[in-house]
């Protein structure tokens, strides 16, 4: 595992979303085949959407040829609602960029048969040939995507109940009422996940910093959904000194030297 550490939020998201257009950049000059990414909503990742579509304006990196997968959606929102991620990815990053609507890829919590949404889903991801990058966020309970705490680390795309803490938590995208969070979403499992050639992990302040020393230092297991990454030949989590501050000062030490000796700053 690569753990970054950075000293704030902003260099979390200027990190990644740099990581993200090297991918890009790097698969476009060997093939014509489309970059295919996986990404999360919540509130960490719009720092990092924010800098893509800087980078993007620049002319710095084109989403012409970027097949995406959202993480999830909530079972029984319509994707008008404004708190669906149909929503949030539309008006925070996809009208932002030049990528194609055909080429965009969001489970639908209104399906009519939700089980074969979700086998569709997975048939799609492999259709493509698989996930190239996949950045997500944690829950301070180390969940990813709605894998909560003691979902199978094999799962694949499916229905999940969502736990009470987590709808306390998104409840702020429902004007801070919990009873008009859905109780259900869709979700990519675990194992969807790590079937990503790489993945990308986002982590900021102090309450992700609990889910931070699970993944890095903690035991591989289903309490800890995030812990999973540890088996990945590509993974990689990025943290600001907040999200860190539960890691061992070793370990702080190690993986800042390591990136520092990387860079050429040893």
């Amino acid at each position: 595992m690569r753990v970054i550490i950075e000293s704030s939020a902003e260099k979390v998201a200027l990190w990644s979303a740099r990581y993200i257009v090297e991918q890009i950049n790097a698969k476009a000059r060997y093939t014509s085949s489309p970059f295919v990414l996986g990404l999360p909503t919540g509130s960490t990742p719009l720092a990092t959407y924010r800098e893509l579509i800087r980078l993007h304006r620049a002319g710095e990196v084109s989403f012409a040829n970027v097949v995406t997968f959202n993480m999830d959606e909530y079972v029984g929102l319509d994707k008008t609602h404004e708190a669906s991620y149909h929503r949030f990815m539309w008006d925070n990053f996809f009208r932002e960029v030049d990528i194609r609507p055909e080429n965009v890829n969001i489970p639908d919590g209104n399906a009519a048969d939700p089980e074969h949404e979700c086998a569709e889903y997975e048939r799609r991801i492999t259709e493509v040939g698989g996930i190239d990058l996949f950045m997500g966020g944690v829950g301070e309970d180390g969940h990813i995507a709605f894998n909560e705490p003691f979902s199978s680390l094999t799962s694949r795309t499916r229905i999940k109940t969502l736990t009470p803490e987590t709808r306390e938590v998104n409840s702020r995208f429902f004007g801070g009422d919990i009873s008009q969070v859905p109780h259900t979403a869709i979700t990519v499992g675990v194992g969807t996940v790590l079937s990503a050639k790489r993945v990308m992990i986002l982590a900021t302040g102090a309450r992700k910093a609990r889910a931070v020393r699970h993944a890095v230092e903690g035991s591989y297991n289903h309490q800890w959904t995030v812990s999973a990454l540890q088996t990945h030949p590509s993974g990689i989590i990025v943290c600001d000194d907040d999200a860190a501050g539960e890691l061992r000062v070793a370990t702080y030490r190690y993986f800042k030297a390591i990136e520092s000796s990387a860079s050429g700053e040893l």
